[in-house]
């Protein structure tokens, strides 16, 4: 087995993970989120059905002046409301959407570099 195989096949433990993480904060958290009248509108625009959990996770995820900023410029109306979220969301809440924000994007960040570095030839034996 190569090393980019090997490689490969951790990094996808990790995105296994992610997608179970993705599940349980939707469940948890978002399901939670969409039933208040006060957060339902304010998760940001829904790209293809369940984006609203990565928009949530990404304003618990990101610092908070971060997630302010984007919420002030033009394309507002895509990012989810941190402010609201903070105030709807309990610590547990937070951890958990951090938690799959961050591996999601990082796992996905590795897996990309991975197959770039395969198709330049750093793996080649």
């Amino acid at each position: 087995m190569s090393t980019f195989s090997k490689l490969l096949a951790f990094d996808f433990l990790f995105i296994l993970l992610s997608c179970i993480l993705y599940v349980l904060f939707g469940q948890i958290t978002v399901r939670k989120l969409r039933k208040n009248p006060k957060t339902k509108n304010a998760l940001g625009m829904e790209y293809a059905s369940g984006w609203d959990i990565i928009n949530v996770a990404s304003a618990l995820a990101v610092p908070r002046r971060l997630s302010r900023k984007l919420e002030k410029g033009s394309l507002a109306y895509l990012y989810a409301n941190s402010d609201l979220l903070f105030e709807n969301t309990s610590k547990f809440d937070r951890i958990l959407g951090a938690v799959f924000y961050w591996l999601f994007m990082s796992s996905s960040f590795v897996c990309v570099l991975l197959v770039l570095l395969n198709y330049l030839g750093v793996f080649d034996g």
